[in-house]
């Protein structure tokens, strides 16, 4: 048997003090009293930090995403267009974490605090007010939530999740609209549309207290919403010139290896989304169901992309690459709901019929002549509401009104909210490129630098 330098030190020190115990028997009890109560404080501020650490850790994962959806937008867009579509990505995210300090963090999470509705009601409108964090140093006693996280943790974290929903709305409305209206209906939907309806459910809310809605990390809350007002606008904005006149006509992406990098970071970047959700990692059952929600996420994503890839087989009689990395994003946005209760099987098999939404809901959009440049429809929104009804099928604690009802809040209030805003920026600022700009390309037009100049010319 062979032992460690490390071992050695720690069996020397306790015989020290197993020597030390006879010699202050007198002393022994009130010296445990004072170690168990030197341990329970201990124990609190591990959770504390372990809390603060999975967030940390969760948020910069899920802002990696930010990465993936610029990537995979790059590639699906035409070449003439992928400046603009990154310029998006990032100013939208400076703008959600602008904004959500300013007015989102407050609004989806009052504390009781609500300006209209109350904990035991369910609350429908949260507080007004900039997000403060605790003070430098904050000793343990003064922190906000001492059984729960740091407030900068938290504010980290929940940030990541809004600027997500915004990046849905980027690409299903590329290559025709104009970067300053997208820029202003990104403002209003990181500090209020998003907020608001986030905190009907996890604020404490009318839809958590008064339906049971349960919604794990978001299909509903964050990836039918972005689906909802993508919706809203490709309808208001209308079809790419050429899209639809004299049938479908295809218009394929400019860089399939940029796509598929854009997926896996996305793919990545979902264990936080899914994982981070567990909101503790502070005991042994908390981190075996961390554990528990990365290996279903994943295969939530291989079932999508595993039956995108049969399914398009099946169909075409050829694999298409964008189906199969557009059906592992709906596995994902399908097991999000909820990724913990589910066996592995079970995760496959939710994810599976996110592929096949996807497979079907591409050409069906197509028909109704509804241009989503990049299928974040489907992936999000179709694929988002199928995983909030999967719940029924995993967790025993879902109701079918109490999930099924919420979707149908949510898209009333998500319609209606984004029609009105993209009309009235319509109408101030108009929201379209003109046909020349989007014949040239939004490169050109709007940015003013290419992303591939010596192909272009």
């Amino acid at each position: 048997m062979t032992f460690s330098k490390h071992s050695i030190l720690r069996t020397a020190a306790l015989a020290t003090v197993m020597i030390a115990l006879p010699a202050f028997a007198q002393d022994a009890e009130p010296a445990a009293e004072a170690v168990v109560e030197a341990a329970a404080p201990v124990g609190e501020h591990t959770v504390f930090i372990f809390n603060s650490l999975l967030f940390l850790i969760g948020g910069f994962l899920v802002f990696w995403m930010a990465a993936g959806f610029a990537m995979l937008e790059a590639g699906l867009v035409r070449s003439k267009n992928v400046s603009m579509q990154l310029t998006k990505n990032v100013a939208l995210f400076g703008i959600a974490a602008i904004m959500y300090y300013l007015v989102g963090y407050n609004l989806m999470y009052p504390l009781g605090s609500w300006s209209i509705g109350t904990d035991e009601t369910g609350g429908y409108l949260g507080a007004f007010g900039v997000a403060v964090l605790e003070a430098v140093g904050v000793a343990p006693e003064a922190t906000d939530d001492l059984s729960y996280a740091s407030t900068g943790s938290d504010f980290f974290f929940q940030l990541m999740f809004c600027a997500t929903t915004a990046s849905i709305v980027s690409g299903t409305l590329a290559e025709r609209i104009k970067l300053w209206p997208f820029l202003v209906f990104t403002v209003i939907l990181t500090a209020f549309l998003y907020p608001i309806q986030a905190s009907w459910k996890w604020g404490g809310g009318f839809l958590d207290t008064q339906f049971g809605f349960l919604d794990f990390a978001g299909s509903t809350v964050v990836h039918s919403v972005g689906g909802w007002a993508a919706l809203t606008g490709a309808i208001i904005l209308g079809a790419r010139k050429g899209k639809y006149e004299g049938g479908v006509h295809p218009m394929p992406g400019s860089n399939m290896p940029l796509a598929t990098l854009g997926t896996f970071i996305l793919w990545m970047g979902w264990f936080g989304f899914n994982g981070a959700s567990q909101l503790a990692m502070g005991s042994v059952s908390d981190v075996a169901d961390v554990s528990r929600i990365f290996a279903n996420t994943n295969m939530g994503a291989a079932g999508g992309a595993v039956a995108a890839l049969l399914l398009t087989q099946i169909i075409y009689k050829k694999v298409d690459i964008t189906m199969v990395l557009n059906g592992a994003l709906a596995g994902l946005v399908s097991i999000t709901a909820e990724p913990l209760t589910p066996s592995l099987g079970a995760a496959i098999l939710i994810g599976a019929v996110g592929g096949v939404i996807v497979v079907f809901a591409v050409p069906f959009l197509d028909k109704l002549k509804i241009d989503d440049v990049v299928g974040a429809i489907p992936v999000h929104l179709f694929a988002g509401i199928w995983g909030t009804i999967a719940v029924l099928f995993t967790n025993p604690d879902a109701t079918l009104t109490g999930q099924i009802v919420p979707i149908f809040i949510v898209a009333i209030f998500m319609i209606v909210t984004s029609a009105i805003v993209w009309m009235i920026i319509n109408a101030v600022m108009g929201l379209r490129c003109s046909p020349e700009d989007e014949q040239m390309g939004l490169d050109k037009a709007e940015i003013g630098v290419e992303a591939y100049p010596e192909f272009g010319r």
